[in-house]
């Protein structure tokens, strides 16, 4: 067998997990969360649910990784002590590939919108005003086409592996997202109407804070982290033994949730800069647009309100949401491709070409079919799947596997670990704590 790849340094990792964290949903989930929750109440809320349950979910999922060196599927099989847990492992693990495979067939259409009006931003610039209305023209052509642009460029670099792909276009992409999400800010905070925007987004009404705020809050930070579908148990099967996975998983969770404050000090103000300029960002009952209409319409509005500059702002935007898209959707395919390569024939370049095939023509069947497969296959995977997976997860990590495995496997990049406060208060909380509250969140957004 040959050696498996790692991540080469600490800073690929961290910047390729905290890539898949942030996408589209942390770009506009969390901000548009925010403005429906009370504002800096939410935030704050957010915070302490990232460490509350996000850090120790995603310390279940990349312990299991490290420790397995496999495809989530071969992971649970792997950690689990007989035959009744191996089939159930195998069982979570198959439909976490297809969990991960569905969430990536609807997001690679959405990512193909950000692709379209990136284009048309640059269409504005030159004059063409025929191609210009025809990339933001809703047309299953036009969302095909970009769509499919969009999956080549996900399984480009999922075909190049650990190091020349995943870990080199996450080092590149995640400082680019970074320099023009804060130029945005810059420049949208000197608009009139931005001022209203940040102070809602600052400073907090602690009579804001309800069981609904909370629950919300405890969703959002879960769902942040791309956590239940095997992304950072993948990630974490590239890690090295030296690696202290506490610290790691601390940094990856700082990471993401810092980029995601930033993306709420770019759109937050943006949207009032917008309101400030004559565009309804409430609806009738009081809750703000959200999800695409805030992305398609609001926005787009309020670059047109901005005159000349308005469309070099929009070209701004876009390329910033591409990117997002681009650095999730790696991740979502690694889950699949992982699989195919290490149970099948396959090498990775033929895994990756088949498997991106077939996500494409899933996505195809969803545009045939928009209206009723959308919001379906939404639904169905982040919504019902997604939470029940990472439940999953936290029963395999604190109920199934060997106690004294875990411990071993940690011990592998942090000899003292029994002695820190890590070691004493994760095991239990994982094992008792996280499905309550992952499943409190769950049962709220359905009934929701």
């Amino acid at each position: 067998m040959a050696s498996r790849e790692q991540f080469s340094s600490r800073t690929g990792f961290i910047m390729a997990a905290a890539g898949s964290a942030i996408g589209l949903g942390n770009i506009w989930g969390f901000p548009t969360n925010t403005a429906s929750n009370g504002g800096a109440a939410f935030v704050l809320v957010y915070f302490v649910m990232a460490f509350c349950l996000a850090y120790p979910a995603l310390m279940a999922e990349l312990i299991i990784g490290r420790h397995s060196r496999s495809n989530i599927v071969t992971a649970l099989r792997f950690i689990s002590p007989n035959k009744a847990t191996r089939l159930l492992g195998t069982g979570v693990g198959l439909y976490g590939v297809l969990i991960a495979s569905l969430i990536l067939s609807f997001y690679g259409i959405v990512a193909g919108w950000m692709v379209a009006y990136l284009l048309e931003a640059v269409a504005e610039m030159i004059g063409w005003s025929e191609a210009s209305h025809w990339l933001t023209g809703f047309s299953f052509e036009r969302n095909v086409l970009f769509m499919g642009v969009f999956m080549l460029l996900t399984m480009s670099i999922i075909a190049s592996g650990i190091e020349g792909g995943i870990e080199k276009w996450s080092t590149r992409l995640m400082p680019m997202l970074l320099v023009i999400m804060v130029a945005l800010i810059i420049y949208v905070f000197t608009q009139p109407g931005a001022m209203e925007g940040l102070r809602v987004y600052l400073l907090p009404d602690i009579s804001q804070i309800k069981p609904a705020l909370i629950i919300d809050a405890m969703g959002q930070a879960f769902f942040s982290l791309s956590l239940g579908v095997g992304t950072m148990l993948v990630y974490g099967s590239y890690l090295s033994n030296k690696e202290n996975l506490p610290k790691l998983g601390v940094a990856v969770t700082l990471v993401d949730t810092g980029i995601a404050f930033t993306a709420g000090l770019l759109i937050i103000p943006a949207i009032y800069v917008a309101q400030h300029n004559g565009t309804t960002i409430f609806a009738e009952d009081g809750s703000l647009i959200a999800g695409p209409d805030l992305i398609f319409q609001i926005l787009p509005s309020l670059f047109d309100s901005m005159g000349e500059i308005g469309v070099f702002v929009a070209f701004a935007f876009f390329a910033l949401m591409t990117i997002a898209s681009l650095t999730s959707s790696i991740s979502m395919l690694e889950v699949p491709v992982s699989l195919a390569v290490e149970e099948t024939p396959a090498n990775r370049r033929q895994a990756t070409l088949i498997i991106g095939g077939l996500i494409f023509g899933c996505s195809t069947i969803i545009l045939l079919s928009f209206e009723t497969l959308f919001g379906f296959v939404i639904d169905l995977t982040t919504v019902y799947s997604q939470p029940l997976l990472g439940v999953a997860l936290c029963i395999f990590t604190g109920w199934i596997w060997h106690r004294n495995n875990l411990l071993q496997e940690i011990k592998a990049g942090h000899p003292e670990i029994e002695g820190t406060w890590f070691w004493k208060v994760w095991p239990g909380y994982v094992k008792f704590f996280c499905p309550v509250l992952i499943l409190m969140a769950f049962f709220q957004s359905v009934a929701g």
